[in-house]
Formats: structure tokens, sequence, C-alpha cells
């Protein structure tokens, strides 16, 4: 059974910093895009970014330059780093993995995702 646990949310100031985790189990295929997703209240889910099993990285707009995604495959982690955070960027942040090797550039749809960690809260305050 693979499962997906998010770790490292909390409450920032605005212009602070968190890191969150993304720790598999049960899952030994690390070839699958993963990456993450954030819910914030009233709004619908939306994607922040993907890594493929070379490390190569793509984000959504909101937040290319202030986020980095990267995995430790022998730790079967998942992070996100997260810079100079806003209000905006508060939101439920979910990991999630791709039903295929390929990730998507420009847009990563909720439909190809195949597991879907609890999910983690992040609030930041200005």
């Amino acid at each position: 059974q693979v499962q997906l646990v998010e770790s490292g949310g909390g409450s920032v100031l605005a212009g602070g910093s968190l890191r969150l985790s993304c720790a598999a189990s049960g899952y030994t295929d690390s070839t699958y895009c993963m990456g993450w997703f954030r819910q914030a209240p009233g709004k619908e889910r939306e994607w922040v970014g993907n890594i493929d099993k070379d490390s190569v990285t793509n984000y959504a707009d909101s937040v290319r330059g202030r986020f980095a995604i990267s995995r430790d495959d022998a730790k079967s982690t998942l992070y996100l780093q997260m810079n100079s955070l806003k209000p905006e960027d508060t939101a439920i942040y979910y990991c999630a993995v791709d039903s295929r090797t390929y990730c998507p550039r420009t847009y990563w749809s909720q439909l190809r995702i195949t597991k879907w960690g609890q999910g983690t809260q992040v609030t930041v305050s200005s």
C-alpha cells in the first residue's frame, strides 16, 4: 500500500521560508513524475510544480523563482523549499504522484494523479 505523508507545514511571516517534505512508503518505483499541488480556502486545487526522475523541474508561474522542488530517491522523499512566502501562498499543500514518467511543463492536470498525500497546512501572515 503506497502512502505519501507530508510534513513541515506551519505558520510563517511574509518573506519567510518553509520546507515541506513528502515521505513515500510502500513505493519503490521512483521513475514517475512527482510534485506538489495546493488548495487555498474557497479555491480549487492548483498545481505548484513537479519533478521527473532526472530531477528536471517545472513550476507554475505564481511560484517560479521562489519555490524549488527536489527529490532524494534513496530516502523516498520529495521536498518543496518555499522562499519569499506571500500571504497568497496560504493553502493546504499536497504531495502527488503521476501515472506517467513524463512531467508536464506548463500545466499539470489533477486527472493524471494516482496518489495523494493527506496535505499539510501552510499559513503566511503579513
